[in-house]
């Protein structure tokens, strides 16, 4: 007795479960709403980003005060490139003013006031 498989009935049987999982998807797909377009909403946003690359474009493009009280100022870039091959000119007095503008910069706040005892 030859017993022979035939594979045909599971691949049609296969083909079947993906013709009704794809109509499955597509079923929710189409029956899940839009959701509702807000143009509030979207011109708010529009104008908050019009906003934010202004003020991007400003501080990318001209001079202003980081922090007036330790001396830290925006630049644009070509400006501040010319500054720095100007004073690159003379590496060692460059190195000393590039550390000391560094040690400035990074010097810490000063502390606030301690609470004062209460039994005072």
């Amino acid at each position: 007795m030859n017993r022979e498989r035939t594979v045909w009935p599971y691949g049609l049987l296969f083909l079947v479960a993906c013709g009704l999982f794809a109509a499955f998807v597509a079923n929710v797909q189409l029956s899940r709403p839009a959701p509702a377009i807000n143009a509030d909403h979207a011109a708010a946003r529009a104008k908050a980003l019009a906003e934010l690359r202004a003020a991007e474009s400003r501080d990318l493009n001209q001079a202003g005060w980081i922090d007036r009280n330790r001396g830290l100022v925006r630049l644009p870039i070509d400006l501040a490139m010319q500054i720095t091959e100007r004073e690159w000119r003379n590496p060692v007095a460059a190195r000393s003013n590039l550390t000391a503008r560094a040690e400035k910069a990074a010097a810490p706040a000063p502390q606030a006031p301690a609470k004062p005892n209460p039994f005072e």
